[in-house]
């Protein structure tokens, strides 16, 4: 089961760290770059699709066809929880080494969209002093870890629950009854 979920979890991991990383630099090549929340979703759905092909690799190459719901649950955990930790291990670097000031410039961005949204006075002081607050929480390496996992570990949770339910099969193949012919 260890190489099995190492093997996906490292895959997935990738797809998902190498598009948060060409995400980021979209955003610092244009300034005028408008993130699209359901394209990164998407794209977190890909790269944990290898949560559901790991699960099934087991089930059918390890387990001889057969996986409870359980077990099923827990490979695809695993496979999460490294690809989690790659992208978040990738977002530590990228930020503390090559993006320093990316919740300067992220608070810009969140900023100067209120301001054409047409946010009046009120609402521009509410969002500056909120973006104020994360940027002092961010500071905080603990935080910055917590809250990157939060942007991608429930989306593999949830897709390991998927596939659980969808892989679980009580029976394998049942190589007894096979007959061969020579």
């Amino acid at each position: 089961m260890k190489k099995n979920v190492l093997v996906f979890g490292l895959i997935s991991g990738a797809i998902v760290s190498l598009m948060m990383v060409f995400s980021v630099l979209m955003c610092y090549g244009d300034p005028n770059y408008k993130g699209n929340m359901v394209l990164g979703y998407a794209g977190m759905l890909v790269a944990f699709s290898f949560i559901f092909v790991g699960v099934k690799n087991y089930r059918d190459k390890y387990n001889n066809g057969a996986i409870n719901f359980g077990k099923a649950f827990k490979v695809g955990l695993l496979i999460a929880l490294i690809a989690s930790t790659i992208y978040v291990v990738v977002w530590l670097f990228d930020y503390y080494l090559f993006v320093p000031d990316f919740m300067d410039k992220y608070n810009a961005h969140l900023l100067k969209e209120a301001r054409e949204a047409g946010a009046d006075a009120a609402t521009l002081s509410k969002k500056t002093a909120e973006a104020e607050n994360f940027k002092q929480l961010y500071k905080n390496p603990l935080f910055v870890i917590l809250i990157t996992y939060s942007e991608v570990l429930p989306v593999g949770i949830v897709i390991a629950l998927i596939s659980a339910l969808i892989l679980k099969r009580k029976h394998g193949k049942d190589t007894s009854t096979m007959i061969t012919h020579h």
